[in-house]
């Protein structure tokens, strides 16, 4: 079992789907503000429109939004592209490069997450970033090898 790709193809695909549910929370709970400098922070991202060019005007709060949902639809698109290629049964040498494709991505994602944020988000990528990596190394190189 541990030794074919499928079963970290789909290690993989539940942790892309918990790792958007997770951090879609995000989004219906409000910080907590208990000091003065936090509700001066937030009362600046909240309500200090930038003038982003072209017409727009932009509070910062706005921006982390945007880029805070980035996150989970990436997670919910490798998912589903996974899963439907898993579904139906593609022969391996394409998988392993649409493998490839996804270890690069979620490495990106993974460093850039080291650098910019903090535990749970780094450990969800992390733990994507294995099981992909995992699933690429064990996924079989031609057709001459066992299909699972």
């Amino acid at each position: 079992m541990l030794k074919r790709y499928r079963f970290w193809l789909k290690a993989a695909i539940v942790f892309l789907f918990l790792t958007a549910a997770l951090h879609s929370i995000s989004f219906f709970v409000a910080p907590k503000i208990e000091n003065e400098k936090d509700r001066q922070l937030s009362d600046l991202l909240h309500n200090y429109y930038h003038d982003m060019g072209a017409g727009f005007h932009r509070t910062f709060f706005d921006l982390f939004t945007a880029l805070s949902a980035c996150y989970p639809l990436l997670c919910v698109l490798a998912g589903l592209t996974l899963g439907y290629l898993l579904w139906k049964h593609i022969e391996p040498t394409l998988m392993r490069r649409i493998l490839l494709i996804n270890v690069f991505v979620f490495g990106i994602c993974l460093i850039v997450m080291l650098v910019f944020t903090f535990l749970p988000p780094i450990i969800m990528t992390a733990l994507i970033f294995i099981n992909l990596v995992v699933a690429y190394v064990l996924c079989p190189r031609d057709l001459s090898e066992p299909r699972e």
